[in-house]
Order: structure tokens, then sequence, then C-alpha cells
């Protein structure tokens, strides 16, 4: 028995590294999971079908997933991805806001394109979820139902305390914290709780920061033991 059974799980970003991360553990606890990617760069250009991989290697595993390709932060395509959830596993009980992009720049040489594409997927592509998933337990609660969903947004240590040529990575960042204070005291009266978490890896953001390691996905890591002396930082964590 896993702790999540019966439950149904979106996971926004989780074609690669901590989104597919949360996607894994989630369906090894029981849960059915929606795994959301657009499928694009790190940049944020283009699209492509990244999730399949993630969903296929949670079902060689003997879990429960389907693919979603909906913008996070395109409004109406963030309800479309909601309804997705509920139409083809009959509810939604978890929603993770992990989907993110970076486009690095020195704020005297940010372009606007640059601010506005980060600020929208970041703080956009959590609000838009959260909005579709918060109708969606406000009436299952006004119907009479009790309602115990949970939404975990992702927020960054550069988020919390500034990084050079990140400006406008750092303001979304802060800006879903504020997002999180916010709705985890609108929604607590129907049951949902709101909870905000800056986890850390080797993931492709990270990889384009100078110094920083080659991004790997989660299951690289599996069996990994932090205490054992033997392992260095270079192997990544």
């Amino acid at each position: 028995m896993g702790l999540l059974d019966g439950k149904v799980a979106i996971v926004t970003g989780a074609a690669h590294g901590i989104g597919r991360g949360h996607a894994l553990e989630l369906a090894a606890q029981g849960a059915t999971v929606v795994v959301n990617d657009l499928g694009g760069s790190v940049g944020g250009e283009g699209t492509s079908r990244a999730a399949d991989g993630t969903v296929e290697l949670i079902r060689t595993r003997g879990g429960t997933a389907t693919a979603d390709y909906e913008d996070v932060a395109d409004f109406e395509g963030a309800g479309r991805m909601i309804a997705h959830a509920v139409d083809a596993h009959g509810r939604l009980d978890i929603l993770v806001n992990n989907a993110g992009i970076v486009r690095d720049a020195m704020v005297f040489n940010m372009t606007e394109a640059d601010w506005d594409s980060v600020i929208r997927v970041h703080l956009k592509g959590t609000f838009a979820p959260i909005h579709h998933a918060a109708s969606y337990w406000r009436a299952r609660h006004k119907a009479g139902e009790r309602v115990a969903g949970r939404v975990i947004n992702t927020t960054s240590g550069a988020g919390l305390s500034g990084n050079v040529g990140q400006a406008n990575y750092t303001a979304a960042k802060a800006g879903i914290v504020g997002l999180t204070l916010t709705t985890s005291i609108e929604l607590a009266r129907i049951g949902v709780t709101v909870n905000c978490i800056a986890p850390g890896g080797a993931t492709r953001i990270s990889a384009t920061v100078s110094g920083f390691p080659s991004a790997k996905e989660p299951e690289e890591y599996e069996g990994f033991d932090p205490m054992d002396p033997s392992l260095s930082p270079s192997t990544g964590l």
C-alpha cells in the first residue's frame, strides 16, 4: 500500500529534472500522475512530447501516468490541464507547480522579452493552474464533499536571496512565495493546503550557471548515498 493510493496528481514541467523526480516519487507512492510538460528548451523555445519519457518510465515501474502537453502559462491551457486530470482519472488531489525556464542576463542587458517570458512561465504558470484547481475544489466543497487538496509550489534559493544575472528568475520565484502565502490563507477554508519548497539538483536550469554540474535525471541518482565518503561534490549533488 502506498501513501497516495487512489490519489490523482498533476506535476508541471515533469519531463526532466526536479519535476520528473516529483512525478516518479508520487507514482511510487501509488498516485496516478498527469505528467505535464510543453517540451520546450531550457529557455522556453519550441515544443515536444518530452513528457512521454517520464510517463513511460512510470509505467515500466508499474505506475499509472498520462502525458499532458499544455502550456501552463496559457490561462485556458491550464484549465484544460486540470480538466484532463478530472476527466481522465475522475478527480484531482495534488497539484505540483514546477515548470520553469531561464533567460539569464545582467539587468542592464536584459531584454523586455527575456523578462516577460520568465515571469510568464514561472509566475503566471503557477497562478493559472492554481486558479483552475481551486475552482474545481471549491465546487466540490460547495457540493458538500470533503476536500483534501494539496498544492506544492516551487521557489528557489535564488528567489529568496537574489542572484547575479537573474533579475527575472529571482523576481518570479520571490513572487511565487507571496502567491503561496495568500492562496494558503484563501484555500484553507475549503480544505486545501498550499505550500512552497525550494529544492535543488543538477538540473537543466542549474547547468546553465557557470561552475554547476551537468544535468542528470533523477533516476540516475537512485541508490546514491549522500553519506558515502568516497563520493565527491563533483557527482552533482
